[in-house]
């Protein structure tokens, strides 16, 4: 499988079972797919299907059966079939467009993802996969520059930033949500987990299949008012003047954790500003003296590399948006946040964290993380 589509997800939603018992079968057949037992996990499906040939969410787990076994061949074809039958459907044809960019037909993914989109414009793994077709194509175009003239310096930069921007956001990870017995599994690990979104749960009801019963609503569980506490006598003004000296050390705390809070976003942005403004030593003084490279080079060929790819534009603009916080210790925080950048070579925007370390009173960058 390819490693430019990301994140898999191999939960299903049981929503478009004809009945409880039909649930409940396609439930346990998809637990024994989870568990790894995919020969009894097929035949019990085919089993299934042989008595629904036409129900939509047997045949999808059967593709993804398929996949986890490793026949992509078998699995583009249920999911071809599914996509003519019911092709209202949109996860059939995000499916095979990550089964295609498997096999490294990004022209077939492409046409599956936009098929995807058509059908349900607000498909966010569809539109994620699509972007990532498109870096691919862009990659093999600019490499396709470079072979017809070596000399081409800008395709040069174009495809060190895009090869960049892709394996960056490969070695992003996810612990998967394991499903409790009883409810619909969130996402499941996978061996395909390079591959790329496939959507596994459909999402809109064929014509064909009879109405489910709604799913339960979660009631909350009510507040219990807590009970009256006696009153202490009003002429005592000790204990508000205990409680008093108690909540000082706390609000010291939290103004010492908002300040900390803001020289971290202060810090994060020099940092894009150093870089917008193609200050090479004033960028890389942001980063601590065991930074975590990202490919695991050395420090010397990361800044060398780095220096190159802030030297070539002609502009650069690197705006940080909405940054979260999180502090872990005295000298330990990430920030959070959606980088855009924008050069007269390339345009791009993602989410990154910064995971970060305090030195001598300063926030540094110790490694960069593309979510």
């Amino acid at each position: 499988m390819h490693p430019l589509l990301r994140r898999i997800a191999l939960a299903l939603g049981i929503a478009l079972a004809a009945a409880a018992v039909h649930a409940d079968e396609l439930q346990d057949i998809n637990r024994m797919m989870r568990q790894g037992q995919l020969q009894p996990a097929l035949e019990r499906v085919d089993k299934y299907l042989a008595g629904k040939p036409r129900d939509a969410q047997g045949r999808f787990l059967k593709g993804l059966i398929l996949t986890e076994m490793g026949r992509a061949n078998d699995a583009i074809q249920v999911f071809l079939k599914l996509s003519e039958d019911y092709p209202e459907l949109p996860e059939p044809y995000n499916n095979l467009a990550v089964l295609y960019a498997a096999q490294g037909q990004y022209e077939k993914a492409r046409v599956a993802l936009e098929a995807s989109i058509r059908t349900h414009p607000s498909y966010a793994t569809a539109h994620e996969n699509l972007g990532d077709i498109y870096a691919k194509l862009a990659s093999q175009a600019y490499d396709k520059a470079l072979q017809l003239d070596s000399s081409n310096t800008g395709a040069k930069t174009k495809l060190a930033m895009i090869g960049e921007l892709i394996s960056s956001g490969s070695r992003a990870a996810r612990t998967p949500a394991r499903a409790e017995p009883g409810k619909a599994p969130e996402a499941a690990p996978s061996s395909v987990a390079d591959a790329g979104k496939v959507s596994a749960t459909v999402s809109a009801k064929p014509a064909a299949e009879p109405k489910t019963a709604a799913a339960p609503k979660v009631v909350p569980a009510k507040a219990v008012p807590p009970k009256a506490e006696p009153k202490a006598p009003e002429a005592k003004a000790e204990p508000k003047a205990a409680e008093a000296k108690a909540a000082e050390p706390a609000a010291k705390s939290v103004d010492a954790k908002a300040a900390e809070s803001e020289a971290l976003i202060k810090a994060v942005r020099g940092w894009a500003s150093a870089w917008s403004k193609k200050d090479v030593a004033g960028y890389l003084a942001h980063y601590a003296k065991d930074f975590k490279t990202p490919k695991g080079e050395s420090r010397a060929d990361w800044e060398k590399a780095r220096r190159q790819r802030i030297i070539a534009p002609k502009k650069i603009e690197v705006e940080v948006e909405s940054p979260k916080v999180s502090i872990g210790g005295d000298n330990a925080a990430s920030v959070s946040f959606r980088q855009v950048y924008r050069s007269d070579l390339i345009k791009a925007s993602g989410t990154k964290t910064l995971v970060m370390v305090k030195s001598n009173g300063k926030w540094l960058i110790h490694e960069e993380r593309v979510n």
